[in-house]
């Protein structure tokens, strides 16, 4: 095989390494706080309030300015395009909010998912169209990394060698795309929840998705210790009568991690996949206490279940501010530890933290 020219040079090599690093440092994970303008929409209308740019500005504005209790928790924030360019009262950009506090800001660059025709149901993700133009320009306004979300279902009959190849495929489009900007990019190939296949389906299904996807990654010269991985926890459908305990997600977990995912990836940050915030940090902590030889950090990066209860506490009243900030601490703070496998379930959780954040079908 002739040799292959280096995609990258030293110096991108170690700014990559580095940004990646920092963002799942030890008890350090990630706020999605990407959610588009119509998932904002239907956030806002869960607790009666209309979705204006300032009222999704002013709902941001608390999470940003809590993120200044719980910094050594949050390791980066992901941002929506309208987002990285909305300010503070006082003026100040939330990117430069954030970066003072050491947190690095980062950016959704997908376009959303589309058919994938030929398959039954199954779907793509849009947007490498002008992404390195995009990539460039971002970079430029402050995101060190960015995220692009591909989603797989587990059926009788699904995902399909098409949807799971060309899944891999553009994630991998995508990463070097990132990474010839200096841009860390998270893959996600999200298995969703829906479904009553048992554990055993989805730690199969995870397993087969990965493989393809790091083989794509291998196959387009990714550069791994300047990524990171933001996979489904292996948990059984969401309509699946069987339970099962934190250890044995766990174990699935750790287990479908270690047979796909390279040690040279530093991090892997969970997506919470419609679980209760509860739940989500109570999984994270077992997956971390799990006692399997694990070689990368095993972290967090959460939307709903980092914002559930904050987004109830706020429900668009100004004097709810401080309210709805101490509920985001809360949970922060319960995941910074679960990321370290310390946090011990408790009576005090929030307003909204038992509640199924389920959503069937997730879209954004």
């Amino acid at each position: 095989m002739p040799h292959q020219h280096p995609a990258l040079t030293t110096e991108q090599k170690k700014e990559l390494s580095s940004i990646a690093q920092r963002i799942v440092a030890p008890g350090k994970g990630i706020l999605a706080a990407d959610e588009s303008t119509g998932s904002m929409a239907k956030r806002m209308s869960s607790i009666g309030v209309d979705n204006t740019e300032e009222h999704r500005r002013y709902y941001r504005q608390i999470l940003f300015q809590g993120t200044e209790k719980v910094k050594e928790y949050i390791g980066g924030i992901i941002f929506f395009h309208e987002t990285l360019y909305q300010k503070t009262d006082d003026g100040s950009t939330f990117v430069k909010l954030i970066k003072d506090k050491g947190i690095i800001p980062g950016i959704k660059v997908d376009l959303g998912v589309v058919p994938l025709a030929g398959t039954s149901g199954e779907t793509t993700t849009q947007g490498l169209d002008g992404l390195n133009e995009r990539c460039a320009q971002y970079k430029k306004d402050g995101a060190d990394f960015a995220k692009w979300r591909c989603v797989l279902k587990i059926t009788d009959t699904t995902p399909s060698a098409l949807a799971i190849m060309e899944n891999a495929n553009v994630l991998a489009r995508y990463a070097s795309i990132c990474q010839q900007n200096c841009i860390v990019p998270i893959v996600e190939p999200e298995i969703l929840p829906d479904g009553a296949h048992d554990l055993k389906r989805c730690q199969h299904v995870t397993e087969k998705v990965l493989a393809a996807v790091y083989k794509a990654l291998s196959d387009h010269h990714i550069y791994l210790e300047g990524t990171l991985l933001k996979p489904n926890m292996v948990t059984p459908g969401h309509s699946c009568t069987q339970k099962y305990s934190s250890e044995e997600i766990a174990m699935a977990t750790v287990t479908a991690l270690r047979r796909t995912v390279p040690p040279a990836v530093p991090g892997i940050t969970f997506l919470s996949g419609g679980q209760s915030e509860e739940e989500a940090s109570i999984n994270l902590n077992a997956i971390n206490k799990c006692p399997l030889h694990k070689p990368w950090a095993l972290t967090f990066s959460y939307g709903r279940a980092l914002q559930a209860s904050a987004l109830k506490a706020w429900s668009g009243k100004k004097e709810q501010t401080k309210a709805a900030e101490a509920e985001f601490i809360k949970r922060a703070e319960a995941n910074g530890l679960a990321a370290q496998g310390k946090y011990t379930a408790t009576e005090q959780a929030g307003a909204a933290a038992g509640q199924s954040l389920f959503i069937a079908g997730h879209a954004y």
